[in-house]
């Protein structure tokens, strides 16, 4: 029997998938963009990604981390940031094509989470939330040493705590979640509203790049994602006292622009005794976050 995994990593932005070792060293990893046409563009895409990683390999399972919604039983995803899949049945579709295998499935939040809490940033945490800030804001939970998915699947999604009740419209349907503060495209959008003047296709990248350089409007916009994100974070630790928060994603990669409002709202906002020694950090696995917990998904 093997010991290898495939990994697959589906998200509003990339769709990834890697061969997975079983002390997580990830080897033949392939990312491209996510299409955002119709559920079988999207699922094509996947598809392909499958192929060019397998190779023909043999793997003992297959762990897929999906962006969310996702329904772990039934084995489907809604991601707010794939338009054209709703109830979309990617398990059932990926164990199609990867034949007589265990296939697990769980939320691109949660999986991060696990593969920090393994092999990244989390190691040695027992109450951690693992956060992917970049598009979108998504997140997971890792209590008791264990993964913690709720009744869905879908706890520890933190990108929908709200940080602002007459905020704007988030796609989710409500208003003034902490995704439409700190996603990098609302980030952009709303420096533009402050005047910020910028290529038609700048992205988090280039804000970050310009608050770096000292521009007003981009550093504002960084304190305004942070701060939202520490209240996000403190509300959560209250609930289900945590020990630590670990941050990444694309958004995160602009260091600490990001992380000191964040440091600083939790601080601020954390004084319960509780909660003393509640740490922020930035998380060290990268875009292999999300591929290593979906990869421990099948092992364990």
């Amino acid at each position: 029997m093997t010991d290898l995994v495939l990994a697959l990593d589906v998200g509003g932005t990339k769709i990834a998938g890697a061969v997975v070792e079983r002390g997580g060293v990830v080897r033949r990893a392939v990312r491209v963009g996510t299409p955002l046409g119709a559920a079988e563009q999207t699922w094509d895409a996947v598809a392909s990604v499958v192929d060019e990683v397998l190779r023909g390999e043999a793997v003992a399972g297959v762990g897929i981390a999906s962006a969310g919604p996702v329904d772990a039983d039934a084995g489907t995803v809604s991601p707010i940031n794939v338009p054209g899949w709703r109830g979309f049945p990617l398990r059932e579709r990926v164990a199609a094509v990867v034949p007589g295998v265990p296939v697990e499935l769980a939320g691109d939040g949660p999986c991060m989470a696990l593969g920090e809490h393994w092999l990244g940033a989390g190691r040695g945490s027992r109450f951690m939330l693992g956060l992917v800030v970049s598009t979108g804001v998504g997140g997971g939970l890792v209590l008791g040493g264990r993964p913690f998915g709720g009744r869905t699947g879908n706890a520890g999604h933190i990108g929908h705590v709200v940080v602002e009740p007459d905020g704007e419209p988030c796609a989710c349907g409500g208003r003034g979640c902490a995704e439409t503060v700190a996603g990098g495209p609302r980030m952009v959008a709303w420096a533009r509203r402050q005047g910020w003047q910028a290529p038609d296709d700048a992205d988090a990248a280039v804000l970050a790049a310009a608050a770096g350089a000292g521009e007003d409007i981009p550093k504002a916009a960084f304190e305004r994602a942070g701060r939202a994100v520490g209240l996000a974070i403190a509300a959560t630790a209250a609930v289900v006292d945590l020990d630590l928060a670990v941050v990444g994603g694309g958004v995160a990669q602009a260091g600490e622009l990001l992380f000191d409002p964040i440091r600083q709202v939790v601080a601020d906002h954390c004084g319960l005794s509780y909660l003393d020694g509640l740490r922020v950090e930035p998380a060290r696995l990268g875009g292999r976050a999300g591929l290593v917990g979906a990869a421990a998904l099948v092992l364990g």
